[in-house]
């Protein structure tokens, strides 16, 4: 396994680094902010090369996806393309990033659509049949806003992606985006009249997950619950029991075990939404949601009021796993042993938006 492990953070205030050794992930460096301070919803990388890509903006910068190609030590940004025309309502921000199969990148922006690159992210064009569904104008914004903020590309197949979008639900595509189906049955919406809680489009989705080695298997962190699908997300099925709430945003998958999720539920909405109790906590599954066992030590067990957002949450591709995640107070939480034990490896950053990983030479 390579030698240096990146994890790149997403912050109200530009992207960052924090810098570790694979071998031990013990000491941590950090570097930024990034992105001349632009608020960055997600970055990601690419463990072939190196690469980055971050995108964010807001209603005074615009959209834009920022890349680099040498780990953070000089970035260029784009916004070609990132336009729905005129007359249409102008993009805000770039949410979510996400490589394809075919080696092209899928950017979710708000309010809500899809848009896709092919040269490294210098250019974009507008996937026009996601916003040409006949739910579109149905479709409300969250509290959030009206994002599509989780892009689930199938593994090896580059016309397949799945995504979610808050609030109309997830959307599957098996033609590289000219036609969309609705994949939310099964998932539930609290906020509507009792017998209308369960439509074909409309859900709060928070998450979207796909199994490792099963492209077919799904996990939903949702408003009202938390689902996994064994059959791409055309029936969905609860796995909330034994869970402290159903609400929450972030979830992370095992690199290697499908039958292995993290999730880190939130009080919910009417309770300010922080870690229950403010007890901190990451809740495992081994076995796809039959059972949770929570996960706390090292993680503070009293006065813990933070939240933790959709994509702030991830795992490494080490043995063992290693989880992360990083709070709306600045902190990162580490694991190198799936949830056993942790530790906070920075803290004082800006809200933090997002945490992926990278893994490179060393």
């Amino acid at each position: 396994m390579p030698g240096r492990i990146l994890l790149l953070l997403g912050t109200k205030k530009g992207a960052f680094i924090l810098e570790g050794d694979a071998a031990t992930r013990g000491d941590w460096s950090l570097r930024g902010p990034f992105c001349d301070a632009w608020p960055v919803m997600h970055a990601v990388g690419d463990a072939a090369d190196g690469t980055i890509w971050a995108g964010g903006g807001n209603e005074w910068f615009g959209p834009a996806v920022w890349r680099s190609t040498d780990r953070g030590t000089r970035w260029t940004h784009s916004s070609a393309g990132l336009s729905y025309g005129e007359g249409e309502p102008p993009i805000r921000a770039v949410w979510s990033l996400a490589r394809a199969a075919d080696g092209a990148l899928w950017a979710g922006v708000e309010p809500a659509g899809l848009f896709r690159s092919i040269d490294g992210g210098m250019s974009w064009h507008h996937v026009e049949g996601l916003r040409a569904h006949p739910s579109r104008p149905h479709w409300v914004p969250g509290g959030g806003g009206l994002i599509l903020h989780s892009l689930v590309p199938h593994p090896t197949d580059s016309r397949q992606l799945w995504v979610g979008i808050s609030t109309a639900g997830v959307f599957h595509t098996a033609d590289g985006g000219a036609t969309w189906q609705p994949r939310n049955s099964g998932t539930r919406c609290d906020f509507l009249p009792e017998d209308q809680r369960y439509p074909e489009y409309g859900q709060c989705v928070h998450c979207l997950v796909m199994a490792p080695g099963m492209p077919e298997r799904l996990y939903q962190q949702n408003h009202c619950g938390m689902y996994r699908s064994d059959d791409g997300g055309r029936s969905w099925t609860s796995i909330e029991d034994g869970l402290p709430s159903s609400f929450g945003f972030p979830a992370a998958v095992h690199p290697r075990d499908p039958e292995t999720l993290f999730l880190l539920p939130l009080n919910g909405d009417s309770a300010g939404r922080y870690v229950p109790d403010a007890r901190a906590a990451v809740w495992r599954t081994r076995d796809r949601g039959a059972g949770w066992q929570a996960m706390r030590h090292g993680l503070p067990q009293r006065d813990a009021y933070f939240g933790v957002l959709r994509q702030a949450m991830a795992t490494d591709p080490l043995t063992p796993a290693g989880v992360y995640f990083g709070t709306g107070s600045g902190a990162v939480f580490a694991s190198a042993d799936e949830g056993e034990t942790w530790r906070c490896i920075a803290e004082h950053l800006p809200a933090i938006s997002s945490v992926e990983t990278l893994v490179v030479p060393g």
